[in-house]
């Protein structure tokens, strides 16, 4: 997996952050330069905790999930894009709430890394080297804490306009990544 693959991955992964992140701006009355980086801290944190945990879950079991790794990294890519399209899409509003509590974000963290737990387990089989692994892990931290500061402070600024867009992005992102993996190893593309 290329470095553009991983950046990739990493917007995809954060639109949700960014979404929530946006939420929370639309709700503040005013930001600083604290609330978007408290934001930041806590979604980049768990995005970047995630896939490390989902790593060491697909090593303990690589050797069940080898032969079908492409399918698992296609059909988790895929669910978790399709998942946040519908989200995209749906007409439901969500509450905005400007709490910044440990509680509460703890919660939203983990919440919308969840997916990158999915991602994480499909890293076992796509990514070789430590070196690689922390460089993952790190871009999709860093890639989640700044668009999600970036979230905040838009939303704030904005409102909810580009919520769904940058969902059914992350989303659209995915799904074309899950699809380009399966069809790399079976063979009917390379690159």
């Amino acid at each position: 997996m290329g470095i553009i693959e991983l950046i990739l991955i990493a917007v995809g992964l954060s639109m949700d952050a960014f979404a929530v992140a946006v939420c929370k701006g639309l709700a503040m009355d005013k930001v600083s330069v604290k609330e978007p980086c408290i934001v930041g801290a806590w979604f980049g944190g768990f995005q970047a905790l995630m896939p490390a945990i989902g790593y060491f879950l697909g090593e303990a079991f690589e050797r069940y999930i080898t032969p079908v790794d492409h399918w698992v990294a296609f059909v988790l890519l895929c669910f978790i894009g399709a998942s946040m399209i519908r989200e995209a899409i749906s007409k439901e509003e969500e509450k905005a709430d400007s709490s910044l509590g440990a509680r509460g974000m703890f919660i939203m963290a983990v919440a919308t890394s969840i997916d990158a737990l999915a991602v994480g387990i499909t890293f076992a089989f796509l990514i070789e080297g430590i070196g690689h692994l922390i460089f993952a892990f790190a871009a999709i931290g860093i890639t989640t804490f700044v668009l999600s500061a970036i979230g905040v402070k838009a939303g704030n600024i904005f409102g909810v306009r580009y919520k769904s867009k940058a969902e059914l992005a992350g989303g659209i992102i995915l799904i074309l990544l899950g699809l380009k993996i399966l069809l790399e190893h079976l063979g009917v593309i390379s690159f």
